[in-house]
């Protein structure tokens, strides 16, 4: 789930901001929970009405949609300085008998 986000995030960038900068942040740990931000810069010389924003937002739909069936959340939308495409997803434990049996 996260890869798939991080994918139709990095595809949404390069097809609404073509030459942004492009962050990726993926931090958590087991017990935890997994934080998944992509945020994107707006397009260099991009216009400030919104040009450009145009799509279809059935790819977000859908990570929106699998991240809560995987029991987590996902937020996507303009921010200040670009787009933002942030998800938490649940990160259970590690299982110390399966986990033993993988060495």
């Amino acid at each position: 789930t996260a890869y798939r986000i991080v994918q139709e995030a990095l595809t949404n960038a390069r097809k609404h901001a073509p030459g942004a900068a492009v962050t990726v942040r993926v931090a958590g740990g087991p017990a935890d929970r997994l934080t998944v931000e992509v945020h994107n810069a707006p397009p260099p010389g991009a216009a400030t009405d919104g040009a450009g924003t145009e799509g279809g937002g059935q790819g977000l739909i859908g990570l929106a949609e699998r991240a809560r069936l995987a029991g987590g959340e996902l937020s996507a939308g303009p921010a200040h300085d670009g787009f933002r495409v942030r998800a938490w997803l649940p990160w259970p434990a590690a299982d110390p008998v399966s986990a033993a049996g993988q060495g």
